[in-house]
C-alpha cells in the first residue's frame, strides 16, 4: 500500500463566534466546537485514504482556554498516524481575538477513524509520513496514544457489561 504525506490529509476550518454559539459564560459551547472538531477530523481522514469513515473514538478533546465572542476559532487537523485500518487524527485549535490580533491555542484534540470499503467493512488505509517537526513528534508519540486506546477499549467494553438496558420507568 502507498504511503501518503500528513500535509496530504491537512485541513483548515474557520469560524466567528456568534451570540448563538455561547454557553452562559459568554464563552464557547464545548459541545459546538466538539462538533467542530469532529467535522474537521473526519475531513483530514477521508483526505488520507480516500474513503468513507466512521468516528470510532474521540480520543480526548482538551480544552486549554476560553473562546470569546471576540473570537475567532480556527481548527487546524491532519491524519498523524495509522494502522491497518485506523487513522489518528489530531486537531489543534486556535483562538484569535479579532481586534488584537492575539492568537493561542485553546484546545487539542485526539480521534480515530476508521476506513470502511464499499460493503460498509474496515479496509486498510495508507501509511503515514510526516515532515515537519510537528508532525513527526505526534507520529513518534502516537504508539504510546494507541496503546492507551486499547486499553481505554478493553476496560469500556469490561464496564458496558456492568450496565443496564432498563428504563427506570420499567
Amino acid at each position: 500500500m502507498e504511503s501518503r504525506f500528513s500535509r496530504e490529509s491537512r485541513c483548515y476550518k474557520t469560524s466567528r463566534v456568534f451570540p448563538p454559539d455561547v454557553n452562559n459564560h459568554h464563552t464557547l459551547f464545548g459541545g459546538k466546537l466538539m462538533a467542530y472538531i469532529d467535522d474537521i477530523a473526519s475531513i483530514a481522514a477521508t483526505k488520507h485514504c480516500r474513503r468513507s469513515v466512521v468516528t470510532a473514538s474521540t480520543d480526548s478533546v482538551d480544552f486549554l482556554l476560553p473562546i470569546r465572542p471576540t473570537d475567532s476559532v480556527c481548527l487546524e487537523s491532519f491524519v498523524t498516524w495509522t494502522g491497518n485500518s485506523s487513522m489518528e487524527v489530531f486537531v489543534k485549535v486556535i483562538k484569535e481575538d479579532l481586534l488584537s490580533g492575539t492568537r493561542a491555542i485553546a484546545a487539542t484534540s485526539f480521534l480515530t477513524f476508521v476506513a470502511l470499503d464499499d460493503n460498509k467493512r474496515p479496509v486498510a488505509v495508507p501509511n503515514v509520513l510526516p515532515e515537519t517537526e510537528e508532525e513527526k513528534k505526534l507520529h513518534e508519540t502516537a504508539p504510546h496514544r494507541a496503546e492507551m486506546r486499547r486499553l481505554r477499549r478493553t476496560e469500556s467494553k469490561k464496564f458496558a457489561g456492568f450496565l443496564t438496558v432498563q428504563h427506570p420507568w420499567d
